[in-house]
């Protein structure tokens, strides 16, 4: 697949149909092979719930065979810093690996950021996993300057 090729992808809001196919390229991957469970009814209930938050956005790239090949999820968070600023935070993308480096991935994200601005965000935000390099400077090709220290607190 060539960067014209990303002219047959469709990006579109996910459906209750796609969630085990976006669950299986969550757990084909370093960190997540260990964390999810392809299969477990517990993605239903939640894609659920996040398909009733106005706020909550999941998409996906489809092929032409209709196939998901890529997502990410796009949340609005309204808040009084910035003058009232939203921001928009990008978290769970993937696109397959036999896709990467072909464009398709850049072609998600651009999608991604024309939807933020779309819903008014003044600013998009993601995290990276310091286990994941190639990731980071995926997103560095993009524009993003990892200009805070992000942290994290586990709760079990």
């Amino acid at each position: 697949m060539s960067e014209n090729d990303t002219d047959d992808l469709i990006f579109r809001q996910a459906r209750a149909d796609d969630v085990a196919a976006i669950v299986e390229m969550l757990a084909d991957d370093q960190l997540g092979a260990s964390r999810e469970r392809p299969g477990d009814p517990v993605y239903d209930t939640v894609f659920a719930e996040m398909d009733n938050d106005p706020n909550n956005e999941l998409w996906v790239i489809e092929g032409t065979d209709g196939r998901v090949l890529g997502c990410l999820q796009l949340t609005i968070i309204p808040g009084l810093s910035r003058l009232g600023a939203r921001r928009a935070m990008i978290e769970s993308v993937r696109v397959h690996d036999d896709l990467r480096g072909q464009g398709v991935g850049r072609w998600l994200f651009e999608k991604a950021i024309a939807r933020s601005r779309e819903r008014d965000a003044q600013l998009v935000q993601l995290t990276s996993d310091k286990a994941r390099p190639d990731a980071i400077r995926f997103y560095e090709s993009l524009g993003f300057v990892a200009s805070h220290e992000g942290m994290k607190l586990k709760l079990d």
